[in-house]
C-alpha cells in the first residue's frame, strides 16, 4: 500500500502568537489509514510526540533551514494507546469535593509548552457533568483562553505568590 502525506505547516501560526494544537489534531483526525502527517514547526514539538504516540503514531524529526523542524508522523501497527511515550508523565490530575462544588485539579507545572495546554484540554474533554477544572501552570496560559471559548468554557487565571498561575475553568 502506498502512503500519502498530508502536510501541516504551523510556523506562521506560532510566529503570529497562535496556538496550532487544534489545527494539528484536526488534521490527524481527518487522516485516512493510508496517510501520514508531515508537520512543519519553528521548534521540535517534543510534547506532541507523546500525544500522537497515544493515538498510534511514530515520528521522525529533523531540523531544516532557519532552525525550523519537520516531523513525519506515521501510523504504527500497534493498537492506539499501546505506544508508550518517552516523556515522563509529570502532570497530576485529581478530583476534589469542596463546599464550592466538585473540582478536577490539574497540576501542569514543570511541563514544556504546549504540554500544559494539551493536558488541560484533555482533562476538559473528560470533565464530568457539573464539575469544574482548576489548572495550576508555571505561566499564564494565554493560548488556553481561545481554546476554552471554542469548547464552550470560560476561564479566569490568578497569579500565585510563587509566580505560577491557577486557572479556574467552568462551562460557559
Amino acid at each position: 500500500m502506498n502512503s500519502q502525506t498530508v502536510t501541516v505547516d504551523v510556523r506562521e501560526d506560532i510566529r503570529n502568537g497562535g496556538e496550532p494544537f487544534s489545527k494539528i489534531m484536526n488534521a490527524v483526525a481527518q487522516l485516512r489509514p493510508d496517510e501520514n502527517l508531515l508537520l512543519r514547526a519553528p521548534f521540535e514539538p517534543k510534547p506532541l510526540f507523546g500525544v500522537l504516540a497515544e493515538q498510534g503514531f511514530t515520528h521522525t524529526a529533523r531540523e531544516i533551514a532557519n532552525g525550523d523542524w519537520e516531523v513525519l508522523f506515521t501510523r504504527t501497527s500497534e493498537k492506539p494507546g499501546a505506544a508508550k511515550t518517552s516523556l515522563p508523565a509529570r502532570s497530576v490530575v485529581r478530583e476534589v469535593e469542596t463546599e464550592g462544588g466538585r473540582w478536577i485539579e490539574v497540576d501542569a507545572r514543570g511541563l514544556e509548552p504546549p504540554q500544559p495546554l494539551v493536558t488541560i484540554l484533555e482533562s476538559l474533554a473528560e470533565l464530568p457533568a457539573g464539575a469544574q477544572l482548576r489548572a495550576h501552570t508555571d505561566r499564564r496560559p494565554m493560548h488556553l483562553y481561545a481554546q476554552l471559548e471554542e469548547r464552550g468554557f470560560t476561564g479566569e487565571s490568578e497569579e500565585q505568590n510563587d509566580g505560577s498561575f491557577i486557572t479556574k475553568i467552568r462551562r460557559g
